[in-house]
């Protein structure tokens, strides 16, 4: 395991679309499918990272507090399963009905989704607002495992309500830490490693 930062791509940044599988339900997720909502939360986990397992129940419990409150969320796995079998998309499917995720979990099998979003960590979080504008990417909140902090959720949440009330999200922003995405070997983006 790699600790590796959030690249903190730029504010501003319109959100690259996309054209994943749902895991559980086998439909393809894309921009399209959050077109009515006001803001859109876009995270990379993965089934098996120690970092993701300690927020697991919080990514869930997001999910199901803004369900209805006009928030897209989808969670991307883009973990090579040559390595990291683990993270294959039924391990994934098995995760998302174990924690009753209420978004979709999309497999990035060519992990280019990950580079578009210059995604470097597990859980790597980006919330973009009704235009699809990068206003908020870094961390969950301050918890890491064994660092004794709980998992509240509060600076994503924080984003999160902010652009449903329209209000501005503050630029000074913390990276998420996290293990590296598992690159296939030959494509590891140009950013890797570069923390």
């Amino acid at each position: 395991m790699t600790l590796t930062p959030s690249t903190m791509l730029a504010l501003e940044t319109p959100a690259p679309n996309f054209q994943l599988p749902d895991v559980v339900t086998k439909k393809i997720i894309s921009l399209e499918t959050f077109g009515d909502k006001t803001a859109l939360v876009v995270m990379f986990i993965c089934q098996h990272c120690p970092f993701v397992k300690h927020v697991q129940e919080e990514l869930a419990n997001i999910g199901r507090d803004y369900h209805d409150r006009g928030v897209g969320i989808v969670a991307i796995s883009s973990n090579g399963v040559e390595t990291h079998p683990q993270d294959a998309p039924e391990h994934l499917k098995a995760m998302a009905l174990t924690l009753g995720f209420s978004f979709p979990y999309c497999y990035d099998e060519t992990q280019q989704v990950a580079i578009a979003y210059t995604a470097a960590c597990t859980p790597d979080f980006f919330v973009f607002d009704r235009s699809r504008r990068l206003v908020y990417r870094g961390q969950l909140d301050d918890s890491r495992p064994e660092n004794n902090q709980p998992v509240t959720g509060k600076d994503l949440r924080s984003a999160i309500d902010a652009v449903l009330a329209g209000d501005p999200i503050p630029e000074d922003q913390k990276p998420s830490i996290g293990c590296n995405i598992k690159w296939k070997p030959g494509h590891e983006p140009a950013y890797y490693g570069a923390w």
